[in-house]
């Protein structure tokens, strides 16, 4: 199995999330990763979706995903031709004689200090999983109070935009045609 990135443009209407969710459910994909957040256009949601499964079984999801009315278009980003990032939040135990070592790290990981406490210090940082991964690495030692890590958002490199055509479309009121 391998995992793939799907981008996914949703009518921002209230159910669509769980309509999607429950198609990946109902196969049996384990969603890894999922955001889901406001685009350009305020009728439109776009969702970003890692799932880890083989490309057949993608392909049938897919053509699935296609057939429910809120979607709009789905695209499978490839790693190499998109930026992927993750959000990391994480609170870390820095008491005076750690806390250099710390901020070192946070340095080292072009990481920030969001919150600061006499024993802890939390740690913003964004990045791909590789790079989180490693940084939390380094931090474990010093004691992990707690962590909240985000989905993968992702969106394609160059100019082009996947909303482009489905925007005049919306606009023109035609349902726009749909590619994965």
């Amino acid at each position: 199995m391998s995992k793939h990135t799907l981008s996914v443009l949703v009518e921002n209407k209230p159910g669509v999330l769980a309509r999607i969710a429950g198609l990946f459910s109902r196969r049996g994909f384990n969603i890894h990763s999922l955001a889901v957040g406001p685009t350009e256009h305020p009728d439109i949601s776009r969702m970003t979706i890692v799932v880890n499964v083989e490309d057949h079984p993608l392909e049938q999801v897919t053509k699935q995903l296609n057939k429910l009315v809120n979607v709009i278009k789905i695209v499978e980003l490839d790693p190499a031709q998109s930026v992927q990032r993750e959000l990391l939040l994480v609170k870390v135990k820095a008491d005076p004689d750690t806390r250099s070592q710390v901020l070192e790290t946070v340095h080292l990981f072009r990481a920030k200090v969001v919150d600061v406490a006499p024993d802890a210090v939390t740690i913003e940082a964004t990045g791909n999983s590789d790079k989180l991964e490693a940084m939390l690495r380094v931090l474990e030692p010093f004691g992990i109070k707690e962590l909240v890590q985000s989905g993968l958002v992702a969106i394609g490199r160059g100019a082009r935009s996947i909303t482009d055509r489905s925007l005049r479309s919306i606009d023109r009121g035609d349902r726009p045609a749909r590619t994965a």
